[in-house]
């Protein structure tokens, strides 16, 4: 586990996945059995990584981030989350030494790199795997059920509304890395969301035509976590129109600027002609066309309608766990069972693809066709 020091690296793929796991007991196979993981970390700061092994008891690790002594043992599996510039390097050095590869997206920062490692590790033949947990959110499963129940008639459009205010340093401490808010350094808003655009509206609602994208650097200095002002060279802001397949319009807000007034950090709104949904990270409610009111514009009136009170809450309905620790099981059955996984890094470059294309929209102030990506 390759650069399982950083945040995302421990909450998500170590603690509530990897050790969740190993407490459950394994994963369990078709057959019965259960594959227990085994980690070993690795990463460039030792003193994180003894910290990080101490505190978990994992016997494992190693300072090693160029993998000289990391690839040559029976570990089956190589996953890397460590920062975007680090990951094709890291992913093909574990392929040609034939491990399996999972990685966090985005898959590369540019889309020939994305493409190289794709087509690398098909011919290799290892198995590979890229991260879209946010298909296995609770809220985001039950807009899938809505979908696979054709609730929604035909859909139209598509509105995602995602961000929050994250601190500048100058007054409270940020809540996110500096690094994400330098371009030489992987970061950005449209690198690390659109990926995720990607894979969401293409499993949901139909692959991506077109784009047509607004990036903006609202903030330009922010203090980093030695107190040090620095400026800040990537995207804080992105606002993109996009084109689905069967004419699905999606609107897309992503912003690190922007002060919540909604229900969740993330909501998806979806409109169709028999109902519309609004979903967020964990909830989901409906509107019907039957239960639609009829409201009448008339700004020199008070409003007297509660609108809010027109929806209906999605029952549960099951029992939602850790997103990133299903997608994990899957990945392992995957390995050792040769149970599907079309997460592939196919499926990442083509999130690669979408990020490259918004930046070009941008910069070139113009709608960009997103057309079919051959691996």
């Amino acid at each position: 586990m390759n650069g399982v020091t950083g945040r995302m690296g421990t909450n998500q793929h170590l603690i509530r996945s990897i050790l969740a796991l190993r407490e459950e007991g394994g994963v369990e196979l078709p057959s019965g059995e259960r594959v227990l993981p085994d980690p070993m970390l690795v990463g460039r700061n030792e003193r994180k990584l003894r910290e990080l092994s101490e505190e978990h008891g994992i016997e494992r690790w190693r300072a090693d981030p160029d993998l000289e002594t990391c690839l040559d043992g029976d570990d089956e599996v190589y996953f890397d989350s460590q920062i975007t510039p680090r990951r094709p390097e890291g992913l093909k050095k574990a392929i040609e030494a034939g491990k399996d590869v999972y990685c966090e997206k985005p898959l590369a920062l540019d889309l020939d790199t994305a493409v190289d490692v794709a087509r690398t590790a098909d011919e290799s033949g290892v198995k590979h795997g890229i991260v879209q947990d946010k298909l296995w959110l609770p809220g985001l499963l039950k807009l899938q059920r809505l979908i696979d129940q054709g609730f929604f008639g035909d859909i139209l459009s598509v509105r995602v509304e995602f961000g929050y205010w994250v601190f500048t340093g100058h007054v409270q401490d940020a809540q996110r890395p500096s690094w994400n808010y330098r371009a030489e350094d992987g970061g950005g808003i449209i690198d690390d969301m659109f990926s995720h655009w990607s894979y969401v509206l293409e499993n949901l609602f139909g692959e991506v035509e077109s784009v047509r994208c607004h990036e903006s650097t609202h903030i330009p200095e922010r203090i980093d976590e030695n107190g040090e002002a620095y400026e800040a060279t990537a995207d804080d802001a992105a606002y993109a129109i996009m084109e689905l397949e069967d004419d699905v319009v999606a609107q897309l807000n992503s912003s690190w600027t922007v002060r919540v007034n909604r229900d969740d950090l993330l909501e998806i709104k979806v409109d169709g002609t028999d109902g519309s949904a609004v979903a967020g990270l964990r909830d989901c409610k409906t509107q019907h066309h039957s239960n639609t009111p009829k409201p009448e514009w008339n700004p020199d009136t008070p409003k007297e309608h509660d609108f809010y009170e027109d929806w209906t809450r999605v029952p549960n309905n099951m029992a939602f766990e850790n997103a990133f620790k299903l997608q994990w099981e899957k990945f392992i059955r995957h390995v050792v069972a040769d149970e599907p996984f079309p997460w592939d890094f196919a499926a990442g470059a083509r999130g690669v693809q979408l990020t490259e294309a918004s930046y070009r929209s941008a910069e070139e102030g113009r709608r960009v066709t997103v057309g079919e990506l051959e691996i």
